[in-house]
């Protein structure tokens, strides 16, 4: 108290370092392919405004095999017999700020996926202002495959992106774009 200090969260779905001035966040949920949830969304939001603070430049990744697979539906599923259900918070509250944060920081953010950027971690991939991909990694509008409409963001980044024929594309049909196919499409800016 009154050093001035400012008191860190402490993380356990987001793993934080600086390095050279260089904030890497990561989603650490690697057993739901880091499917976001309200502890991921929070520490992310979290993070991104600490490193908006003190970083240079931010790059966003995911550990494991993937980038984000999207929002946690086993946690969406608990709300479905609740008639007040909001299955939006979880964007209201923390990913959508998250994308935001991400887009309005000073700092140039580098995402870097690895296997799968569904649903709203398509979102989170494309918010980078330079974006790489393993030729394994994906993007895919899954939202087609549980009923809803693109979230996080995806509508906008991705018709900016690759134009409004292959967004629709993407979003009505539903298929992946694996890394070489989204250089081409200029959605990524290298596939490594």
């Amino acid at each position: 108290e009154g050093s001035g200090k400012v008191l860190e969260m402490a993380y356990e779905k987001v793993l934080y370092s600086l390095h050279d001035g260089v904030a890497r966040i990561s989603m650490n949920d690697p057993a739901t392919r880091n499917a976001g949830s309200a502890q991921m969304g929070e520490e992310l939001l979290d993070a991104v405004n600490r490193a908006a603070f003190e970083a240079r430049a931010v790059m966003l990744t995911g550990e494991g095999k993937a980038f984000n697979s999207g929002a946690n539906l086993a946690d969406a599923e608990a709300l479905m017999d609740d008639p007040m259900r909001d299955v939006g918070t979880l964007l209201d509250r923390y990913f959508n700020p998250v994308i935001v944060a991400m887009k309005n920081m000073e700092q140039p953010v580098v995402t870097a996926v690895r296997g799968a950027a569904a649903g709203v971690g398509c979102g989170l991939a494309m918010a980078g202002d330079i974006i790489f991909c393993g030729e394994g990694g994906f993007f895919l509008q899954a939202f087609r495959h549980v009923g809803l409409v693109p979230d996080g963001g995806s509508s906008w980044l991705l018709t900016r992106a690759v134009g409004r024929v292959r967004a629709m594309e993407m979003m009505l049909l539903g298929e992946r774009l694996y890394g070489p196919q989204a250089l081409e499409w200029g959605l990524v800016t290298r596939v490594v």
